[in-house]
């Protein structure tokens, strides 16, 4: 497998985001953990990455497996258990770049969906006790791996990049289950916002905080690194002024005006 063919997103906007701050040793080399800064605040920054010598092969793209999961699950709960008597809780920052949870037979043997779910637990668990997290998606959020590694953030911020993408399923995945070509697949999403891939697409749907244009989304500019930065600290900001610790603010969009009324109307037929 070439290197060329991996995605480096998730290491190059770390290490940035971080200013190189040495990596935590005691995690594989698929996931990368670094304690720095977000402004004037401590913050742990959690980025999955490929890494060809993976010995379960189905992860080696940057896709979030066995290993990956708990390991994630690891990382964040450290954070919480050591801030559990302080007044402010360290922020978690979920860089994404993930192509989708691992498929394969010994995935499912030993259950990934134990691994994952431990993860985006762990995220669930951070946000509940008052650590502010944000996910910030610079490359693909597929299926799964998003699901495990930066959707359960306080604030989603993504990148306004062609590259960048989200999804449910691969579009090669998503072509055989619904036996279409790709390319019937991409004319198909272009009218049916929440299948497409596209990173404007999905903000259409009210999921995102923030879209962020950036000259470089591989190699990031200053300018593009100042932009980053000052996103995540206002999102920071808007974390902590907002009393909930749940993810009902993703309803207030004026695109998701049809799933506030239905969750009343549920209300008013429960009661």
């Amino acid at each position: 497998m070439s290197t060329k063919e991996l995605s480096a997103r998730g290491a190059v906007w770390l290490d940035a985001l971080t200013y190189s701050a040495p990596l935590h040793v005691d995690y594989p080399p698929s996931v990368r953990v670094a304690d720095a800064r977000l402004g004037e605040h401590a913050a742990r920054y959690i980025a999955v990455v490929p890494d060809p010598d993976n010995p379960f092969p189905r992860v080696r793209r940057g896709e979030v497996g066995l290993v990956e999961g708990w390991q994630i699950a690891r990382a964040v709960r450290e954070v919480v258990e050591a801030d559990a008597g302080r007044d402010e809780k360290r922020a978690l920052v979920a860089i994404v770049d993930v192509a989708s949870q691992a498929y394969g037979r010994r995935e499912e043997a030993y259950g990934i969906h134990q691994a994952l779910a431990g993860a985006a637990d762990a995220y669930a668990s951070a946000r509940l006790a008052g650590h502010p997290v944000i996910g910030l998606i610079v490359g693909h959020a597929m299926s799964g791996a998003f699901l495990a590694h930066g959707y359960q953030a306080n604030r989603l911020i993504a990148l306004a990049d062609p590259q960048v993408l989200v999804h449910a399923m691969g579009k090669a995945s998503a072509a055989r289950i619904t036996l279409r070509s790709v390319a019937d697949l991409e004319a198909f999403t272009a009218h049916v916002p929440p299948m497409a891939y596209d990173i404007d697409n999905y903000a259409s749907l009210g999921l995102l905080w923030k879209l962020l244009g950036v000259r470089n989304a591989d190699a990031p500019t200053a300018a593009d690194q100042a932009g980053v930065e000052k996103a995540l600290q206002d999102a920071f900001d808007d974390i902590r002024a907002d009393p909930s610790r749940g993810l009902a603010g993703r309803l207030h969009s004026p695109h998701r005006a049809a799933s506030v009324t239905v969750r009343q109307k549920l209300r008013e037929q429960w009661q």
